[in-house]
């Protein structure tokens, strides 16, 4: 891997919103537990997911993830990947495919059905109503797309209106930038950095952790529909009213 050997703040996240708010003892009249999440097909204008197939969904992902220096650096951040070989990574795809945490689902185009991603709920706490998104690997064809977006929107849809969970987490390599501006666009607070948490391909990982708490969701739910919404695109694809405008948090007052 690649990174930088010290990592405190990453360029660009000096500001990042972070959750502020008092301890709450508050009473919870939520029904626990909550649902498990199940293998179904999540459909969106840009993006399908689908409950992962090595068979069906392997030969695009290991082709997109293994063509290039982009692709290769795609899997920088992740305790797996590149693979020596298409056979290794169809093993690796069979073994996840088959559990229930991390519950794998591939990022299809919904036009060809080709697969380029594969994102993943886990963490999963049906007790407590919590759970999280996480084991993303985006191809580059995905990266910085609607679709990569929509992806994610989708579960978090299905997450929080769904099955009705209270807290959904995001936890990323602090040293990895893009996944925390990936955070913090989608309306996600920084609520710290455990120091020393793991150590992946032999280098240390902190921990930055991130969450959207339900009390926040409606006001998300209502930008994710602005800013997916047909209007907001323009011939040419571009959009016209940034996802962050939308998602960032209300000045006090």
């Amino acid at each position: 891997m690649s990174h930088a050997a010290d990592a405190e703040s990453p360029p660009g996240l000096e500001s990042e919103p972070t959750r502020d708010r008092l301890p709450s003892i508050r009473p919870v009249g939520l029904v626990l537990p909550r649902p498990s999440p199940e293998r179904r097909v999540l459909e969106g204008r840009w993006a399908r997911l689908e409950p992962l197939d090595s068979d069906r969904h392997g030969p695009s992902l290991h082709a997109l993830g293994h063509a290039g220096e982009a692709a290769l650096r795609s899997w920088d951040y992740l305790p797996y990947g590149p693979f020596a070989s298409e056979a290794e990574h169809a093993a690796w795809l069979r073994s996840h495919a088959a559990g229930d945490d991390p519950l794998v689902f591939a990022v299809v185009e919904p036009e060809g059905g080709r697969a380029v991603g594969i994102a993943t709920l886990m963490s999963i706490v049906p007790d407590q109503a919590r759970i999280e998104i996480g084991h993303l690997w985006f191809s580059p064809v995905l990266q910085r797309t609607p679709a990569a977006t929509e992806a994610l929107v989708l579960l978090l849809r299905y997450a929080l209106d769904d099955l009705g969970y209270r807290r959904m987490e995001w936890k990323c390599n602090a040293a990895n930038a893009p996944s925390r501006r990936a955070a913090v666009r989608l309306g996600y607070r920084f609520e710290g950095v455990f120091f020393n948490h793991s150590v992946v391909k032999g280098h240390n990982r902190d921990t930055a952790w991130y969450s959207i708490l339900d009390e926040e969701w409606p006001r998300l739910r209502d930008a994710f529909a602005a800013w997916l919404a047909p209007e907001n695109f323009g011939p040419d694809g571009e959009q016209r009213t940034r996802l962050s405008d939308l998602t960032r948090p209300l000045e006090p007052g």
